[in-house]
């Protein structure tokens, strides 16, 4: 029997009943993705490419067809600092709809940063200092991922060294100080620290910069140096791995109140808030356990797997990434400066693009202005200014729960709140002001950047 309104509004999990495992879900997929290649040969990668970046450890995550893959102890000490997170039912935003459908949300802005990043951010510091790794170099759009590995190496002794993509990085100054707070160090990118950086300056010197073009410059600087490696915050299996914690609570969280989700909705950039809340529902779909429809959302101006194509592209500008096969808009693509700056990379996690390819999950794209209605209205139901990038999962869930409110269903709407918006309030402003514009993709701009894909064969 479907629970009423007298759910409650905060569902918990106690310590003892945090998730100790991570889950794979490469284990259970009908048809693996394709592989990982190497630009020069386009043979499949092997440890040995990946070992200049990555410690043997996560290498070897990322490659893993184990279906569970424990959780250091060390990891889980840190963990316990904001996890288990919270699962809300958001019963003011359904009075206010006038809906009846059933809307939850997980929220991840209880985290030291104020979003799901720490997740991986801390195993992947626990992994490089245990292989005697002294620095760790990253990207950030938003800076969500900048705290949260800056954070992550605080707790481990390492050093931080972060490029944010220079449109976020002038838009959200408070993102620098809490990342020099947690000891890293920050540069706009593009910078003229790197030969990366240098040739798009040169070419672009007002460039509002890009998470491909950041990627380029942590990369080539771990590259040069034996004692540093570089971290990603999306994208990659070992990431979307580490995630999985939110949606194995969430499983938990939903039993206590007896709910499965009809829809299951989360934003989309590279892919980690959304395969890690999706990921352990989707394995129990493939089980027959339940039977949720599954939707990525992303933002229109940046609409990887909505109008891009699925082949094999670098994960940086430069092309100094192995080639993934992914939903990408051309690693030459530039996205216009949205304030969603998590949300603004021109591919899409191989594993996720996989996923949709194979038709086993859907993917929609949203206009800005209606992504910010919706975070306004959630902040005055539910108390919470979300990050601009969960806003687009929050305009799903709303237009799904207006739906409900046409036929009559009470479906049951899950979705994942992955950081709050308090720096980020710039963005409410411009808003609020009338200075945000939605900017729709030119189909000449795409075809410009999709024109540059690396030729593999098939």
């Amino acid at each position: 029997m479907a629970p009423d309104a007298s759910t409650p509004t905060k569902i918990l999990l106690d310590e003892s009943e945090q998730p100790t495992r991570w889950y794979n879900i490469l284990a259970d997929l009908p048809t693996p993705p394709p592989p990982v290649l190497h630009p020069g040969t386009l043979q499949p990668v092997g440890p040995d490419d990946l070992a200049p970046l990555f410690p043997m450890e996560l290498i070897m995550q990322e490659v893993s067809g184990e279906r569970y893959i424990d959780i250091p102890g060390a990891v889980l000490d840190v963990y316990r600092l904001w996890r288990p997170s919270p699962l809300f039912r958001a019963h003011r935003l359904e009075r206010a709809l006038g809906t009846p459908a059933r809307i939850y949300y997980k929220y991840e802005g209880v985290s030291p940063a104020g979003s799901h990043k720490p997740n991986t951010a801390v195993p992947q510091a626990y992994y490089n200092k245990q292989a005697g790794i002294r620095r760790l170099t990253t990207e950030t759009g938003a800076g969500q991922w900048g705290t949260a590995l800056a954070f992550a190496c605080s707790q481990y002794g390492l050093d931080c060294e972060v490029w944010q993509v220079r449109a976020s990085y002038d838009q959200k100054p408070y993102r620098k100080i809490m990342i020099e707070t947690f000891g890293g160090v920050i540069h706009p990118s593009p910078s003229p620290l790197t030969e990366a950086g240098r040739a798009i300056l040169a070419q672009h010197p007002d460039s509002t910069g890009s998470l491909g073009i950041a990627i380029s410059e942590a990369v080539e600087v771990a590259a040069q140096h034996a004692d540093t490696n570089y971290a990603l915050g999306s994208v990659l299996n070992h990431v979307l791995l580490h995630q999985t914690v939110i949606g194995e609570e969430a499983l938990l969280q939903l039993a206590k109140v007896g709910e499965t989700p009809d829809v299951l909705v989360g934003c989309t950039g590279g892919g980690s808030n959304f395969g890690g809340l999706a990921f352990p529902f989707l394995r129990e779909k493939l089980a027959g356990r339940m039977n949720p429809v599954i939707r990525a959302v992303e933002p229109a101006s940046c609409p990887s797997l909505t109008r891009g194509v699925y082949a094999y592209d670098f994960g940086d500008t430069a092309g100094m990434t192995p080639l993934m096969k992914m939903h990408t808009l051309g690693h030459d693509f530039i996205p216009d400066p949205i304030h969603a700056g998590g949300l603004r990379y021109h591919g899409m996690s191989p594993l996720i693009s996989h996923l949709v390819n194979e038709q086993m999950i859907e993917a929609v794209a949203k206009p800005q202005r209606e992504c910010f209605a919706a975070g306004v209205q959630f902040a005055r139901t539910e108390g919470i200014v979300p990050a601009p990038e969960p806003t687009h999962a929050i305009a799903a869930a709303i237009e799904e729960a207006l739906r409900c409110k046409e036929s009559g269903e009470s479906k049951v709407i899950l979705t994942a709140l992955c950081g709050h918006g308090h720096l980020d309030l710039a963005a409410y402003d411009a808003y609020l002001s009338g200075r945000i514009e939605d900017h729709a993709l030119p189909e000449e701009e795409l075809r410009a950047a999709l024109a540059a894909l690396p030729p593999v064969p098939a």
